[in-house]
């Protein structure tokens, strides 16, 4: 069963690839939603997949690119969203 999870991830995690690789993850995870850049510096990502693909993603954010240095992997169950495919919205 599919379902809905926001992920916020703090620390460097802008201008070193993390939504482009999130976005290469997600797919290959089978993952749908969104990944995008907030005022703040942290990275906010909105994915839907099964328990399985989402807790996957999530371990890899805690991580994420070479260069990013993750301090903070924040996840809320959200209300379940349909998305069609993954994609990165800019500004």
């Amino acid at each position: 069963m599919e379902q809905t999870i926001s992920i916020t991830v703090s620390g460097v995690v802008q201008g070193v690839y993390y939504r482009q690789s999130t976005k290469e993850k997600a797919l290959e995870l089978g993952v749908s939603g969104i990944v995008k850049n907030l005022p703040d510096g942290d990275v906010q990502i909105v994915a839907t997949g099964t328990a399985d693909q989402l807790e996957q993603l999530v371990q890899w954010c805690k991580q994420g690119p070479p260069h990013a240095k993750v301090t903070a992997v924040n996840v809320e169950e959200t209300t379940k969203q349909v998305f069609m495919g993954f994609a990165i919205q800019r500004g």
